[in-house]
């Protein structure tokens, strides 16, 4: 028998969160790392890069992989892989070595990505669907709210080294919470032997549903306007505005609000008006918040607080769009739902990690460079609604009762 929706969604949040937290928590050794290594702000960014690359591509082999042999198995191999890089990020010596570690743990962190995506459609659809999402949303919103202040308390009593084993402990505790808190949701008669030839079948399937690929390539650049603040947020607010670590982990706590806030009326508000609706409006609510926002600091009114309350609304606008697409991207393909999460996870990672990588070399130690990224994630988002007509009406509240 499936746990309650409030246990399930903890369970799975608790996972879910383990990859963000990997991230986040580390935002703060960021400057202490590039120091230590004697490596660039460039260079230390790879250390990001590596883990989000694998991160997403590595959704594409646990997907298929649980689609034939159940969600459980899956999830304790990924989680033992991420213990590995783990703690061999805490013994790099050096920052190529901490990049291949970072790589490493990437791939284990992917099964606690698209693993419990596949479970909540193994359990639920709908608004029920939309409801969970929220749920675990708000459990995995969390991390960022207290990971950056925790890693600066785990750095003054270790180091950034500490973090890594605080990592590896987590994750020892999420294979106990899915070897024994959680029963396997993909009964034996529901899976699906996979192939080649199945493998690509499904790709061709889902690729060439253009309200899949509208709402995961919607959901992408949503995405890559968090990976583009994550990688920049550290140097930015304490480099440029001169915050503390301290000051730094509330600032970023601040746009973590906006998002799991706004996450947990997306399921009421879905139901009530639509879900397309809701995103429609959403993303051109995102829109308009960071051209404001480019504007401002163009016109030289970019200061801290301008810049945290609107990445704040950014973020409300967010919280809206990404867990009903995460849902609706996957409502029509529940047949083949590990798959359709792995390739919609891996877009959306792999779009993140390329963004930071466009990015990049842009970093000037402003805030310029993050503001201009973000807002141009936010456009690509409002266009490909319009070009791919996403916004039409779809699950009404009659359909998703």
């Amino acid at each position: 028998m499936a746990p309650s929706m409030f246990r399930s969604a903890l369970i799975l949040g608790l996972m879910g969160a383990i990859g963000p937290f990997a991230i986040d928590i580390y935002l703060p050794a960021l400057p202490q790392i590039s120091s230590d290594l004697n490596a660039s702000v460039t260079t230390t960014q790879l250390t990001l890069t590596a883990f989000f690359f694998t991160f997403g591509l590595s959704q594409m082999v646990y997907g298929p992989l649980s689609d034939q042999i159940g969600r459980k198995r899956p999830l304790l191999m990924g989680l033992t892989i991420f213990v590995s890089g783990s703690i061999l990020s805490a013994f790099a010596p050096t920052i190529e070595l901490l990049i291949a570690a970072r790589f490493l743990q990437g791939i284990g962190a992917a099964a606690v990505m698209v693993l419990p995506r596949a479970i909540i459609r193994d359990i639920f659809t709908g608004y029920q669907a939309t409801k969970m999402m929220a749920m675990v949303m708000l459990v995995i919103s969390v991390s960022p709210m207290f990971a950056p202040l925790a890693g600066t308390l785990l750095m003054s009593l270790g180091g950034w080294r500490f973090l890594f084993y605080f990592l590896a402990g987590a994750a020892v505790l999420a294979m106990a919470l899915v070897q024994f808190g959680f029963p396997e949701t993909l009964k034996p008669e529901q899976r699906v032997k996979v192939s080649g030839k199945s493998l690509w079948q499904g790709t061709l399937t889902l690729v060439r549903d253009p309200f899949f690929m509208g709402l995961t390539l919607i959901g992408g650049c949503g995405m890559a306007s968090f990976f583009v603040f994550i990688a920049n947020a550290s140097f930015v607010y304490t480099g440029y505005f001169g915050l503390t670590m301290v000051e730094f982990s509330i600032a970023f706590a601040v746009n973590a609000v906006g998002f799991f806030g706004s996450s947990q009326v997306a399921a009421y508000l879905g139901y009530k008006y639509g879900m397309t609706r809701i995103i429609s409006l959403a993303v051109t609510g995102f829109a308009l918040v960071e051209l404001s926002l480019l504007a401002l600091t163009l016109a030289g009114l970019g200061s801290l607080p301008v810049l945290v309350l609107f990445l704040f609304l950014g973020n409300a606008c967010l919280g809206l769009v990404i867990p009903s697409a995460m849902v609706l991207a996957l409502e029509d393909h529940g047949d083949i739902a590990g798959l359709a999460s792995s390739l919609g996870g891996t877009i959306q990672m792999v779009t993140g990690g390329l963004m930071i990588v466009a990015a990049s070399p842009f970093f000037d130690g402003t805030a310029m460079p993050l503001v201009g990224a973000i807002t141009f994630c936010a456009v690509a988002a409002f266009v490909l609604l319009k070009v791919l007509n996403v916004g039409r009406p779809r699950l009404t509240a009659t359909e998703t009762a």
